[in-house]
């Protein structure tokens, strides 16, 4: 899938274009077991059945990727999560953020279905992964949903809670580099009240160093569930 970015650099920005032809979501990626038994039972609560290991790797297909304002969706059953999303191009790893959309209903009966089903929307943003990893630990991810008609907080944690991306993906790969084409979510924090459904949802990776965010903001249009 192409995606069009634009790269802030301490020199400037530039445009930068990914071509995602192998997608995967790192599940289950925290670092602090308890965190992770709590997921575990935040999803057990509406029917998600445990993670055979942790971390998971799922692989959806790169063509569910957009960086799109509005998305449509099947049902109202399904929310956003917040992630770290790290990619390759021309041998230099690059930083975003994704949403891993994905359907709660279908997610009682198959997580790596519920995954497929739904769009993961990118940010327009990227920072190059080597300007941010010595402070990895200090990122932040945040969310905010648009409930009743109010915004409300509905993620915010840093990285430090997550497993490292170098982790992350070494586990995945057996030691080796993302190749070029390759994206990858990083995980996702708690949720605030509960995983719910929204129709907006807002996303933000923010540096404290250097005082800069990567944000995005998309809408959902639901379309029927015909039986």
């Amino acid at each position: 899938m192409k995606l069009d970015f634009t790269l802030e650099t301490q020199a400037g920005s530039q445009p930068l274009h990914a071509d995602i032809h192998n997608l995967i979501i790192a599940g289950w990626a925290g670092r602090d077991m308890d965190a992770i038994e709590h997921h575990i039972q935040e999803l057990a609560e509406i029917g998600v059945p445990r993670p055979s290991a942790v971390p998971l790797f799922y692989r959806v297909a790169s063509n569910q990727l957009v960086q799109d304002d509005v998305v449509q969706v099947v049902g109202d059953q399904s929310s956003g999560e917040v992630e770290a999303f790290v990619f390759t191009v021309d041998g230099v790893q690059y930083l975003s953020i994704a949403s891993d959309h994905t359907d709660r209903k279908l997610e009682a009966y198959s997580v790596a279905l519920s995954k497929q089903l739904c769009i993961k929307p990118v940010a327009r943003t990227a920072w190059r992964l080597d300007e941010v990893i010595d402070y990895w630990d200090e990122l932040q991810i945040r969310a905010r949903i648009v409930e009743n008609g109010e915004e409300v907080a509905y993620q915010d944690g840093t990285l430090a809670s997550l497993r490292t991306v170098t982790d992350l993906v070494q586990r995945y790969n057996g030691g080796a580099a993302l190749a070029d084409g390759d994206g990858m979510t990083c995980g996702t924090v708690a949720v605030i009240g509960g995983i719910r459904p929204a129709v907006v949802f807002e996303m933000e990776l923010y540096d404290p160093r250097r005082q800069r965010s990567i944000r995005h903001r998309y809408s959902l249009t639901i379309l029927p569930e015909v039986a």
